[in-house]
């Protein structure tokens, strides 16, 4: 299967969501399809949004809500002109591990930030492109904390990373941003379930991205 039109995947989800595990599954999936694909992630991506990446994660990185903010976008802009706008460009398939819907979810709902003022520079940032298809898995925020944690327990000890650390609240409000994310994009974010085992959401997720291949190949906003 050749597409001559890009494709644009963004994965969402709260923490312990299983984010980078159906990432690299989807990944072999749309190989399998012969597609050529980019797998990415945000913050990150590129050498400048990976040192950034650390700073934000860090958990004795002390940040106010509106630096966190512009630190996330900043290393959005680095990435889509440096990584995601050229992948595109040369007809590739990109799946990211978190984009736009995360910031307004996590900085919207979570830290409480205007959810216009994230609008705005997520549109300067993303330089105007959004995801063909967002798969937003959602999972209960408490046991998705204790599984990330767990996993998350070598870099940054048994509390995990700096947004780990975070209070249920916090992460409830987060699966709440999600939801209304998902409302208010209804054509592009795509609600998935968390499943008992990994097979069962990888397969909920290729249904959705194979549909997705069905009916658009291009990123709306992409004019290339």
């Amino acid at each position: 299967m050749k597409s001559k039109k890009p494709i644009f995947i963004s994965i969402e989800g709260g923490e312990g969501a299983g984010k980078t595990t159906h990432c690299l599954l989807l990944e072999k999936h749309l190989k399998n399809k012969g597609l050529k694909v980019l797998l990415t992630r945000e913050p990150g991506g590129t050498t400048l949004s990976e040192s950034l990446r650390k700073i934000l994660l860090h958990p004795r990185t002390a940040l106010t809500p509106l630096c966190e903010l512009f630190l996330y976008e900043a290393a959005r802009a680095q990435h889509m002109q440096e990584a995601v706008l050229p992948a595109l460009k040369d007809g590739k398939a990109v799946i990211c591990d978190r984009f736009i819907d995360a910031t307004a979810a996590y900085q919207g709902f979570g830290r409480k930030l205007s959810i216009k003022l994230i609008d705005t520079l997520n549109k300067a940032a993303s330089l105007g492109i959004e995801p063909t298809v967002t798969i937003y898995l959602d999972i209960n925020p408490a046991a998705g904390i204790k599984r990330a944690r767990k996993l998350d327990k070598d870099d940054y000890g048994k509390s995990g990373d700096r947004i780990e650390r975070e209070n249920v609240k916090f992460h409830q409000d987060v699966r709440k941003g999600y939801l209304v994310q998902a409302k208010r994009h209804p054509q592009r974010v795509k609600i998935v379930k968390t499943q008992k085992s990994i097979e069962k959401t990888q397969e909920l997720i290729r249904k959705v991205v194979d549909k997705a291949l069905k009916n658009t190949g291009i990123v709306k906003c992409l004019k290339i």
